[in-house]
């Protein structure tokens, strides 16, 4: 007998508690990026799979031996193609201290799973795992395949996806699962692009007795250049018509999420963080060289001759002269149509699980969801969270969200993979 989406559905519930212990597993591998080895999470990942039936490889990547990846495809060679990635690795925990639990315990305790990882992003990388390995194991008639990227460099902003994505792991992809920390009251369509500004004072070294009369110092020429940085936020985004329904949505979820009046713009704007500052060589000689290193989010359609030209009004406006600037342009912004099969079809059962309605929104951070559009796959991110913990103190995440995470997942991958 066939199996359907209904029956899926109740196996997700039936096998709950299985989804939960693997979740702890998971958050029990003490493996923070850069600081432990990575291979035991990598090993993990692989063994489940195989006692679910399912075959995988690691590869030696990009980002060499210490950082491989791992991929899975199970499915047919015909019909709608789907990635699901996630990551491992987690960041370091910090000072112990500042914890009210061991952060690799994964306990379960008042309806939360407890631990470092939970929500960025081991519970939701065990949701791909458990989705896969139920529906590989059930027989159901996949009209399409599934593939698995899985990545053990994504919080040392390594190469590990983008090296899926260049050597023909996701060609041919209809859509894209990631699942990074979202929360159910969004799906994550878009992400900003990023630039790296460099801005480079030059002046004149003289002893800092007289350095108010003598010499040009680099570091005071730099900070009047800097304090002009609102030139830069000021640069918009360029959207289309089409894209209304969703710079809304992202507006919202950009207020909900940041306490403060103007968060808004975060959306559809630049943002520029001055990350570091560096100049002078002694505190009694006057600096000849300063440098700052900015990093800049660009929304979609930013165009790059109206960053340059913000950064050379700033420059103008502070009246120094011998400032430079140089420019790393990593990503554009980009998205996934709130139309697309991928996005409506997600969006019905998050709001048929949660009884609420969910908006697929724009991130105001940058991801790797970019290499996925970069081919032309439609590609979303999706996730069990809880935001105040995720790189902090304390992380966890409601074990309902993951619960029901399991149940959209599964339900959303019969709906593109034809399982009525």
């Amino acid at each position: 007998m066939t199996v359907t989406k209904q029956q899926l559905h109740e196996a997700v519930l039936a096998h709950k508690d299985d989804l939960l212990t693997l979740c702890q597993r998971l958050i029990q591998i003490k493996n923070q990026s850069p600081i432990d080895d990575q291979q035991p999470a990598l090993d993990f990942v692989r063994n489940y799979l195989a006692e679910h039936g399912i075959d995988s490889e690691q590869i030696v990547a990009d980002a060499g031996e210490d950082y491989p990846v791992v991929y899975a495809r199970i499915g047919s060679d015909e019909g709608f193609r789907v990635v699901l990635n996630g990551h491992v690795d987690v960041v370091p925990v910090g000072n112990l201290d500042g914890w009210d639990f061991d952060p690799f315990s994964g306990e379960i305790r008042d309806g939360k799973i407890l631990g470092r990882g939970t929500s960025d992003m081991k519970c939701g990388l065990a949701v791909l795992l458990f989705s896969m390995a139920m529906l590989n194991e059930s027989g159901a008639d996949l009209k399409g395949d599934i593939r698995l990227h899985v990545v053990c460099d994504e919080e040392i902003a390594g190469p590990g996806t983008k090296w899926f994505c260049e050597n023909g792991y996701a060609d041919g992809a209809n859509a894209v699962m990631v699942g990074e920390p979202t929360g159910h009251d969004t799906i994550e369509i878009g992400q900003k692009g990023i630039l790296h500004l460099t801005l480079t004072a030059h002046g004149t070294p003289g002893h800092g007795s007289t350095g108010n009369y003598k010499g040009d110092n680099a570091i005071t020429k730099l900070s009047r250049v800097l304090l002009n940085i609102d030139d830069i936020t000021a640069v918009p985004g360029h959207f289309l018509d089409s894209q209304a329904r969703a710079l809304k949505n992202s507006r919202i979820i950009a207020e909900r999420t940041i306490n403060h009046p103007l968060v808004g713009n975060v959306i559809d704007h630049c943002s520029a963080n001055v990350g570091i500052i560096e100049g002078g060589g002694k505190i009694n000689q006057v600096p000849d060289l300063a440098t700052a290193k900015i990093d800049v989010r660009l929304p979609c359609g930013c165009k790059h001759e109206d960053v340059v030209a913000a950064v050379d009004a700033m420059i103008a406006k502070s009246g120094a002269t011998g400032v430079e600037a140089s420019y790393e342009w990593i990503a554009e912004g980009n998205y996934t149509d709130d139309e697309s099969k991928l996005v409506t079809s997600l969006k019905a059962n998050i709001e048929q699980v949660w009884g609420e309605e969910c908006l697929p929104a724009y991130q105001w951070a940058s991801s790797d969801a970019a290499h996925y559009r970069k081919l032309g796959a439609p590609t979303i991110q999706f996730g069990p969270a809880n935001n105040d913990g995720i790189h902090g103190y304390n992380e966890d995440v409601d074990v309902i969200d993951v619960v029901h995470a399991a149940e959209i997942y599964m339900m959303s991958l019969c709906d593109m993979l034809g399982v009525e």
